[in-house]
């Protein structure tokens, strides 16, 4: 495993930059701040903040919009901070209109996302994979998609257009949709919760060439799971997984608490040990940092590698 303070080191690139060196990109869903620096540590060169993985594990919520911006946002500064990676982080709908999209695109850019997607679906939102999901008209979301172009400081942040309207409208209003939503400036297009791989297929074909990203919810979502070397061949650049993370975060959790209850200790093969969790917080860069500013009482006492 890589040392954390190795990590710190490495300069954060930007997300076409990223996109560009790695086919397909595979985006696991970090919930808080310590699974993406396990994600880093992992070896991934970039990762996703979702809401349907942070409002269960931070509010015990399901994903059906009970948490907005405010909320959130700490929780995105947060995990942000905590890895070097470049992050794509979910905006759901901006929480209202135009002026709602200015001001979340402008305050995850501030904290340091590298792309940011705004979802087409009508309030109140819902999981991409949930059922009884309505639209907006696409008109509304292009106009939503300019005001998040022209609202970041930044050019390189990404601004990801993704549609749902899949399941209430068709299979072919969602391209059309992302075509639209491409002219009006978005970087790229995410098309959520297509559920045959004939679908997949058709999409990929239609949108072939273009910033083309889709979901694969393990554990009971709608889109079939592929190889994702086949999906980059259909077409599809970018693949996020909501759950993969959580969802065995989840049942470890379970576990865990069913052993304390019966009385059985912590099987060391399901675990790690108390050196490797610190370790995985930078506990020697706090020492050292330690050793070379604070007075001797003050000191941690965690033995510190000299650089040879």
């Amino acid at each position: 495993m890589n040392s954390f303070i190795d990590m710190q080191k490495r300069p954060r690139n930007t997300w076409r930059e990223v996109l560009d060196k790695s086919a397909p990109l595979l985006l696991p869903v970090a919930h808080d701040a310590l699974t993406a620096r396990m994600i880093e540590l992992a070896g991934f060169p970039a990762y996703q903040i979702g809401g349907f993985a942070l409002v269960g594990s931070r509010f015990a919520y399901p994903d059906i919009d009970l948490a907005q911006f405010g909320e959130n946002s700490g929780v995105m500064r947060d995990t942000i901070a905590a890895s070097s990676l470049p992050v794509l982080v979910d905006a759901d709908d901006a929480y209202g209109d135009v002026k709602n999209v200015t001001r979340v695109v402008q305050g995850y850019e501030a904290m340091g996302a590298s792309a940011i997607f705004l979802e087409d679906q009508q309030a109140p939102k819902r999981c991409g994979h949930m059922l009884g999901k309505k639209v907006v008209p696409a008109e509304v979301h292009a106009g939503k998609i300019r005001a998040a172009t022209a609202a970041r400081h930044n050019p390189d942040t990404f601004i990801m257009a993704r549609t749902d309207a899949v399941a209430p409208l068709g299979l072919d209003e969602a391209p059309r949709r992302a075509e639209l939503y491409l002219k009006a400036g978005a970087d790229g297009v995410y098309i959520e919760a297509l559920e045959t791989v004939e679908q997949l297929q058709k999409v990929g074909k239609r949108l072939r060439g273009v910033a083309l990203a889709t979901s694969i919810l393990e554990g009971g979502g709608r889109t079939p799971w592929m190889d994702p070397k086949e999906l980059y061949a259909l077409g599809y650049t970018m693949l996020l997984y909501p759950s993969t993370v959580i969802f065995r975060v989840t049942r470890a959790i379970q576990k865990a608490v069913a052993d304390l209850n019966a009385g059985r200790p912590m099987p060391p093969e399901e675990s790690i040990t108390f050196a490797e969790y610190e370790d995985i917080l930078g506990l020697p860069r706090w020492a050292a940092l330690e050793e070379e500013f604070a007075s001797k009482h003050q000191q941690l006492g965690v033995p510190v590698k000299k650089a040879s």
